[in-house]
């Protein structure tokens, strides 16, 4: 086999995996957002737009959800958990108030990371006593970036462990 096509069909070595707390990053908002109309990669995100992100507050079921320092605790501890569970090598994770990141080396599909990632944090939450509603905490779907190459590794984790403010 040529170089060329082990690069094309070989999986990536991990995953930059992102989800957000329900409700607190809505299309709309001034940070820009993605929405099903603006998901291709390299196209722009959906600009600051006031009353489109009152419309999204709006259809809100709930309040939006914002993570305790023990909730961010058990998450963090939740993640590192399932990921020894299933061998999958976890590189970085870093559980803020109202998102997590992680990366991720995993032998399935990134959405089914994410998927596993978010399922375990809700239950562990339940579980220690610190999530007492039926709804999930987290918002609908969420990023995957899928990094090729060591130096896409580091410096994913990189981001996640240093470059998130305090």
């Amino acid at each position: 086999m040529s170089p060329t096509h082990l690069e094309f069909s070989a999986a990536p070595l991990a995953y930059l995996i992102t989800f957000n707390t329900y409700g607190s990053w809505l299309h709309g908002d001034r940070r820009g957002s993605v929405d099903r109309f603006h998901n291709r990669y390299g196209t722009p995100r959906v600009g600051a737009n006031p009353l489109r992100e009152s419309y999204e507050r709006g259809l809100l079921k709930h309040l939006p959800v914002r993570l305790t320092q023990l909730q961010r605790k058990v998450v963090t501890d939740a993640i590192k958990g399932l990921c020894k569970e299933k061998c999958w090598g976890l590189w970085a994770v870093n559980a803020r108030s109202n998102h997590v990141h992680t990366v991720v080396t995993a032998s399935c599909k990134s959405k089914e990371v994410r998927t596993a990632l978010k399922a375990r944090a809700t239950k562990n939450m339940r579980e220690q006593g610190c999530w007492h509603h039926e709804y999930s905490p987290w918002a609908d779907r969420g990023s995957q970036r899928n990094l090729w190459t060591h130096q896409e590794v580091i410096n994913a984790a990189v981001y996640v462990e240093y470059e998130q403010g305090e």
